[in-house]
């Protein structure tokens, strides 16, 4: 399954991230704690140049909290500033605006030197689509002023947005680049939501979740289905599944659209626990792999 998914209003978005970059003080990336890497626009480093930023963990309460560690722990060797956060029940958002003072302080004291009198932070809220920006900003607000949507691709323009006296922030729409050169990232993006289900494969998803949940997460796939071991032929879990389930169709055969429909839903609404899709070490043996190819 090849996927790809890069509407109009996000190829305009970039270029308004680049003009509107000089107005702003600090980059706020929101990144889905699940899958860290595969939820950052790669252009966004391109883009943003050497701006000031800091990373935001968004739905760790979703995430395995050990890969979430590890991945605070990556950010700060790289001498980037990186937080977890839940912008859906406001858990660790008070840290965002102290942590922005704290990396701009010496800017702003260079400003107040020269007789600037002191303003807020402007700052500017990136990521990809459906990775909570806009529930993000209503929370920090603490009231209901960007549109939110479980689903990718609802904001879809840019407004000034005042937090407090402390901040000000520049909503974008969701980036996502149009070309996902590794398939497994466009996977973990699917299995997390981050792109419409209506152009995806959900048997093939659903297939890729499975594999990947026996390797790392046994147990909890187990449980969840009542499971006494794994198969080789992942057609017999799908039929496993779907006996436990009761996924049938009419003359007692599985539906296997259903089966993949219900892995990826519960997936998503943490019916299995916790999970995270990928860690630093991941990138390093990916790296690794790239490095004695070349």
């Amino acid at each position: 399954m090849t996927i790809q998914w890069f509407p109009g209003h996000m190829a305009k978005a970039r270029r308004e991230v680049t003009e509107k970059l000089k107005l702003v003080d600090v980059i706020f990336e929101l990144v889905d704690a699940r899958i860290p890497y595969s939820s950052r626009n790669p252009m966004i480093d391109e883009i943003i140049h050497q701006k000031p930023r800091i990373v935001l963990l968004n739905k760790a309460d979703m995430a395995d909290k050990a890969a979430t560690e590890e991945w605070l722990r990556y950010y700060r060797d790289r001498g980037i500033k990186a937080l977890a956060i839940n912008s859906q029940a406001g858990t660790g958002l008070k840290q965002i605006v102290q942590e922005a003072k704290l990396l701009l302080k010496d800017k702003f004291d260079r400003l107040e030197s020269k007789g600037v009198k002191p303003r807020a932070i402007r700052a500017m809220i990136v990521g990809i689509p459906n990775s909570g920006k806009s529930t993000l900003i209503n929370r920090l607000a603490g009231k209901n002023i960007a549109q939110t949507g479980n689903r990718p691709g609802v904001t879809k323009s840019q407004q000034w947005i005042k937090v407090g006296k402390e901040l000000e922030l520049l909503d974008t729409p969701g980036i996502l680049w149009p070309k996902f050169e590794d398939q497994e990232v466009g996977m973990k993006l699917a299995v997390t939501g981050a792109i419409k289900d209506t152009i995806l494969n959900l048997q093939d998803l659903a297939v890729y979740a499975l594999k990947f949940l026996e390797k790392h997460y046994p147990e909890q796939l187990k449980d969840r289905y009542r499971l006494e071991g794994f198969p080789e032929d992942i057609v017999e879990l799908f039929d496993q599944i779907g006996d436990f389930r009761g996924c049938r169709m009419p003359g007692g055969y599985v539906d296997y659209d259903k089966v993949a429909e219900l892995v990826i839903r519960e997936i998503r609404s943490e019916k299995l626990g916790r999970l995270s899709f990928e860690r630093p070490s991941d990138l390093e043996q990916s790296e690794d792999i790239r490095g004695k190819q070349e």
